[in-house]
């Protein structure tokens, strides 16, 4: 059966913010396809997540070349569902991907080398179906490549028509203001910053990563927003066997400490005051910074995606609610 978008998607259903000093107009929510997307994960979950986030307004959907499990995945699921589904579509959308983490064997498999770059965007838009990315991020700063050959990669990579902008990912404040000029003088302009960023992990606010974006006219997106899932209610009573804890991944066991459970459940109980879930308002203290452009959140079911979404229509937190919050953090 062929796809049609919701009619309404632009409709009340979703704000948009300037990145930057861009004429690039972001979702405040937007979709990364880290985990939920991959081989591993049912085809047809993945679809219905994706249309559903596009039919409520997500026009941003950002992935990376080694997201699944396994890697290339989750951009192969996507590229099935822009062939099949979203191909008519492609100018209403903007996709983003990234290179840099481990990916393929061998010494050009990760790092930001020129070669690996290259090779990486190509690969990408064949798993993809597309001819471009909106986005194209170095994923992670590479200490032993010059950040000139990273930068002028990125730069060639716009030239050639394989990507329209250049982002950076988790990059230290330092290495992004020298990144942010030599981008500039490469005539291709950073538009955009993303780093891990939530309640429970303000470092942007206190590096000088979210300053610096605003100085240089680079817009921030925050991933991570419910801190892996600890800004849910998945481990307010343990942890649960299906959760990414007890399946070994990324979050570890020794995260959950009892005073990070003290810190959540207090959280929560301040949610609940609110007349809403701990996640809603995560995100919804995300969107009360001003120099965050969007905020990338991840999605297991469209039922999760829905309610993330709900955030949109909460009124946003009060000063003395984000004094509470403060509170909360440094007083248990």
């Amino acid at each position: 059966m062929q796809y049609y978008p919701s009619e309404d998607r632009y409709r009340d259903k979703m704000k948009y913010r300037r990145c930057g000093k861009s004429g690039i107009l972001l979702p405040e929510i937007s979709l990364g396809l880290w985990h939920n997307f991959g081989g591993v994960d049912p085809y047809e979950g993945s679809k219905a997540k994706i249309l559903y986030a596009f039919d409520n307004g997500i026009t941003h959907f950002d992935l990376a070349n080694n997201y699944g499990p396994p890697y290339g995945s989750a951009e192969e699921t996507f590229g099935r569902i822009i062939k099949n589904e979203l191909y008519p579509y492609r100018d209403e959308l903007l996709i983003s991907t990234k290179a840099g983490h481990d990916m393929w064997k061998g010494p050009y498999g990760e790092w930001g080398s020129r070669k690996h770059l290259f090779a990486s965007i190509n690969q990408s838009l064949q798993r993809m179906n597309l001819e471009y990315v909106d986005i194209f991020y170095s994923h992670r700063y590479d200490p032993d490549t010059p950040l000139e050959e990273t930068m002028q990669a990125l730069s060639d990579i716009v030239k050639a028509g394989k990507a329209l902008y250049v982002g950076i990912s988790k990059y230290p404040y330092d290495v992004a203001e020298k990144a942010y000029k030599i981008l500039k003088e490469n005539k291709t302009p950073c538009l955009i910053l993303q780093g891990r960023f939530n309640i429970l992990e303000e470092s942007p606010l206190n590096n000088g990563v979210l300053s610096g974006c605003e100085k240089n006219g680079v817009g921030f997106i925050a991933f991570s927003p419910l801190a892996q899932g600890l800004l849910s209610d998945r481990y307010l009573n343990g942890i649960p066997n299906d959760s990414r804890i007890a399946r070994g991944g990324y979050l570890k066991k020794e995260t959950l400490t009892e005073k990070q459970i003290s810190i959540i459940k207090s959280l929560n109980q301040l949610a609940i005051d609110r007349g809403e879930s701990l996640a809603q308002m995560a995100i919804n203290w995300l969107l009360g910074h001003h120099s965050v452009t969007s905020v990338l959140i991840g999605a297991s079911s469209v039922e999760q995606l829905k309610i993330n979404l709900a955030t949109l229509n909460r009124p946003p937190l009060s000063d003395q609610e984000k004094q509470l919050i403060q509170n909360i953090l440094t007083s248990i």
